[in-house]
């Protein structure tokens, strides 16, 4: 009875964003990465990094297909500037894609630092936990990448998945369905052959649990693209992730927010199965109030930056061919869309199984593909400028 109650919880606190069949075929059939990378490459313009590293933190890298492609701008605009780039994600399997895209950008930019941790939000950018019996049972992984080829990197990076089995195993928590770490872990990757230039910017275990030199401390630019489930209030979001994530921005920095509006047809599809849906309850400008709120005794000078014509309301689309949204379109077109509506809103499996049991779902979504043209979805996003 114990082990029935128990495998009910679980998948009563199952959540949907954990799924990797629904989120890879999110990833490959949007494009949500390619207009998330390309906002924020509207703010990388701004950056003017000092010593001695320009300093980047991906709050929530997932598969790192956003960072891949802001690292490549941030090259082509500093191509000789030495990068710290810092990932936190809890998944493996997000880590492991994310660590086959980074061969090649150490090939193209060996100046870079790139470290992956499963720390919580607050504790991530300094790469330190925050209860001292955590710091005890810190996982810290130095490597240092031989040879000078994307194909020598690349091997090496294949021979530590043992290591990011061991380093990035999780529990689920029995009352909120959220994983978490069992060991808090860190793993730093860089160039051997740019080690002694890279002295300063690579992190050390002692300095970052002691405050040391190297301990990562500011950034230059924090992306923060999708962080949090979209039902959960604006306090918690704003004290347990966003305004943690504005306080480590060096002067200068830029911290870009995006998250989903739900003002698009695949909200559409969503209200015409479920009419009483609405996930998206904490709009910008609410987070907005939220934040500036949670930062006012800090003693430091943040400003909010909502100018829509800066891209404060951006767009992506289902790939698909013209030709596939006529009037007869394509079973395979229809599966993606009707995923990519749900996975946007969050619906949880229990009700996606009965709703799909019921059969109409595919109906709705032709008909929602045909009237828009299309499917596409609205994000929002706002910078915060310390």
């Amino acid at each position: 009875m114990a082990d029935m109650a128990k495998a009910q919880k679980s998948t009563e606190a199952f959540r949907f964003f954990d799924n990797r069949e629904k989120y890879l075929l999110f990833v490959t059939t949007c494009s949500e990465k390619w207009a998330v990378a390309d906002r924020v490459g509207k703010e990388i313009k701004h950056i003017k990094p000092s010593q001695p590293a320009l300093k980047v933190f991906d709050a929530g890298m997932g598969d790192a297909s956003v960072l891949t492609l802001v690292m490549r701008e941030l090259h082509c605009r500093h191509p000789t500037t030495p990068f710290l780039v810092v990932g936190k994600e809890i998944s493996l399997e997000d880590v492991r894609l994310s660590l086959d895209k980074m061969a090649d950008r150490f090939c193209e930019h060996p100046e870079t630092v790139f470290v992956m941790s499963n720390l919580y939000y607050a504790d991530a950018s300094h790469l330190r936990p925050a209860r001292e019996e955590e710091i005890a049972r810190l996982n810290w992984y130095d490597v240092p990448l031989k040879g000078t080829t994307a194909h020598e990197f690349d091997e090496q990076i294949k021979a530590l998945q043992p290591t990011l089995t061991e380093g990035w195993q999780t529990r689920v928590s029995e009352k909120t369905g959220n994983p978490h770490y069992v060991n808090p872990s860190v793993m730093v990757l860089y160039r051997e052959d740019h080690k002694f230039l890279l002295d300063r910017v690579i992190p050390r275990r002692d300095d970052c649990v002691g405050d040391g030199p190297t301990c990562p401390g500011s950034y230059d630019l924090v992306m923060a693209s999708q962080p949090y489930r979209a039902r959960q209030p604006a306090a918690f979001k704003v004290n347990k992730i966003l305004a943690p994530l504005a306080r480590c921005l060096r002067k200068g920095g830029r911290m870009i927010v995006v998250q989903s509006t739900g003002r698009d047809p695949g909200m559409e599809i969503v209200n015409r199965i479920w009419p009483d849906e609405h996930p998206f309850e904490t709009p910008a400008p609410l987070l907005v109030d939220e934040l500036r709120k949670s930062l006012k005794n800090d003693g430091a000078d943040f400003r909010f930056l909502e100018n829509p014509s800066d891209g404060a309301l951006f767009r992506y689309n289902l790939h698909a061919m013209p030709n596939e949204l006529g009037s007869s379109i394509g079973t395979s077109t229809l599966l993606a869309a009707w995923n990519a509506a749900v996975y946007v809103a969050q619906i949880e499996d229990a009700r996606l199984t009965e709703a799909m049991r019921q059969g109409d779902f595919l109906e709705v979504t032709a008909d929602v593909l045909r009237k828009n043209g299309g499917l596409w979805f609205l994000d929002e996003a706002f910078v915060v400028h310390r």
